[in-house]
């Protein structure tokens, strides 16, 4: 009876992991709402009350927005109508599967990042849901130990930013070059070129003086999403109808640095403008990575005072109002996120950048599903006209899915990306069971042979076969663990996770699956 079946200890040990997989996967089978992904520390979010995910918690136990103001939220497209139909200074209500929060809309930006609400735990990685993906390298030799202090301030400044989603490891190739390799997903080409490419050096200067640099040392505060001191303060168009608008917010300068712009304005004399009015005769110039991005002229009240409180200006561009504006605040965005972290520790080149819409990331998802599931069927329909028997195609449909189920469980709880690397690893690790299937049905279900007077010692025969091949495909594998600047990383991880799982759990259990059935016949 099948019953007996559940009595073999091989048969235990699959299915605790497929429970344990099943319960890192955690499948959700209703998707109400929006998840919150990020909250912006400066944003009026943030001051209601509302938090970004703790590290480590699963996308599935994010907090979601179920309702604003009364109207419920199903998807992305309803969150984001919602939103855009409220005017500044209306009250939202904002309920969530956690609490109610209320806040005033004082600036465009809510400072909220949502994302769809998972339906599981199994994190995709950039072929499957859209985004960036560039590898770096410093431009001067580097220990690593300071490959591991720009990895952090690299981390700092794209969270700083708002991108979330983000994935900084750092990877050597067979030369021993050093790499870093990142991937966002949701992010432009051009977003993270400007973020990551660059260094993000920020000085203002005084004529040759250097007043002050970006980050902590020099920058005490800065404003952000806060319309009282942060903005988009005019547009216009200028001689050739090129539309433009300027963006302006407040910085603190620590007091070393306001002791700095006295020294250097208190040497300067005071001069009529053009227009009229008195100035220092040297303005104050903003540099980003060594290009002058605004100047502005000094009040002479300013003069040999230390002033702790700067606002900085500038420009977007665009052909339309609209562009203008958005262009002026992705400007702002990141300077702001430039004179929060500071500047990087070294100049980075980069090797390769690749961009994927979320269009096509989930078509490579769905063209995978349907791909692996007509293999899995072939597979099944190839046994079965072999063998003739639905005993012996059944229970490979059952390891073979089984491994599946384990390889994604034990994914989510590393939380590694699936990819289309990880997705090869998988069709690798599941066509090498396939293979010692076969040969495990060959040795149990034979009834001639020199191995045939006992299914104990052709099992033997066939395991001695399987773990051959096993430690044959791992050694293949450890080199690509570490080649290819970190590329073939997760294709070697799966498949050696997946021939692992298959050799250890699945195809034992099968093999007791086959012995049991063959016997009732």
């Amino acid at each position: 009876m099948i019953k007996d079946l559940f009595k073999k200890t091989r048969i235990w040990i699959l299915l605790f992991f497929l429970i344990i997989s099943y319960l890192a996967i955690n499948p959700q089978f209703s998707s109400e709402g929006v998840s919150i992904k990020f909250i912006d520390p400066d944003s009026i979010a943030f001051n209601a009350g509302l938090r970004s995910p703790a590290e480590g918690v699963s996308p599935t136990n994010y907090e979601r927005i179920i309702e604003i103001n009364g109207e419920k939220i199903s998807n992305l497209q309803d969150y984001s109508n919602i939103i855009n139909e409220i005017t500044l200074t209306e009250t939202l209500t904002i309920k969530t599967d956690n609490q109610i929060y209320t806040l005033t809309k004082s600036t465009e930006d809510l400072g909220i990042i949502a994302q769809s609400a998972a339906s599981n735990n199994i994190r995709k990685g950039l072929e499957l849901q859209g985004g960036t993906r560039v590898l770096l390298q410093p431009k001067i030799e580097i220990t690593d130990e300071q490959r591991e202090d720009l990895i952090q301030v690299m981390d700092y400044r794209l969270n700083t930013y708002g991108l979330s989603d983000i994935e900084i490891r750092k990877t050597d190739d067979l030369l021993g070059n050093k790499y870093i390799q990142v991937e966002i997903a949701g992010a432009t080409k051009q977003e993270v070129s400007d973020l990551i490419a660059s260094q993000g050096k920020f000085e203002a200067k005084i004529g040759n003086e250097t007043v002050f640099t970006g980050g902590k040392q020099d920058i005490t505060f800065v404003c952000r999403n806060d319309g009282t001191c942060s903005g988009i303060s005019q547009c216009d168009v200028d001689q050739e109808g090129i539309n433009f608008c300027r963006f302006e917010f407040v910085i603190h300068l620590s007091n070393d640095a306001a002791r700095k712009h006295a020294e250097v304005t208190d040497q300067l004399d005071i001069i009529t403008s053009e227009s009229g009015q008195q100035i220092l005769s040297e303005p104050l110039d903003f540099y980003l990575d060594n290009s002058i991005i605004d100047t502005l002229n000094i009040d002479p009240d300013l003069k040999g005072v230390q002033a702790t409180q700067i606002q900085i200006s500038g420009p977007g561009y665009g052909e339309t109002r609209d562009e203008a504006i958005s262009n002026a605040q992705q400007q702002m965005n990141k300077l702001q996120t430039v004179l929060l972290t500071g500047s990087f520790p070294f100049e980075l080149e980069i090797v390769k950048l690749d961009t994927i819409s979320p269009t096509l990331g989930a078509s490579f998802l769905n063209n995978a599903i349907k791909v692996g599931l007509l293999s899995i069927l072939a597979v099944a329909l190839v046994v079965f006209i072999r063998y003739r028997n639905f005993k012996v195609a059944i229970p490979m449909i059952i390891a073979i899915l089984s491994e599946v189920i384990i390889i994604l469980g034990i994914s989510a709880l590393l939380k590694r990306n699936l990819d289309m690397a990880a997705i090869a690893g998988i069709i690798a690790a599941v066509g090498t069971g396939v293979d010692d299937q076969i040969i495990i049905i060959d040795e149990i279900v034979s009834k001639a042979g020199e191995f045939a007077s006992s299914w104990k010692q052709r099992l033997k025969k066939a395991f001695f076969i399987i773990l051959a091949a096993y430690f044959t495909t791992f050694a293949a594998m450890l080199p690509l663990f570490r080649a290819g600047a970190g590329i073939l990383r997760g294709f070697a991880f799966i498949t050696i996770l997946g021939i692992t799982i298959g050799v250890f759990i699945t195809r034992p259990a099968f093999a007791t699956m086959i012995e049991f059935l063959t016997k009732k016949e």
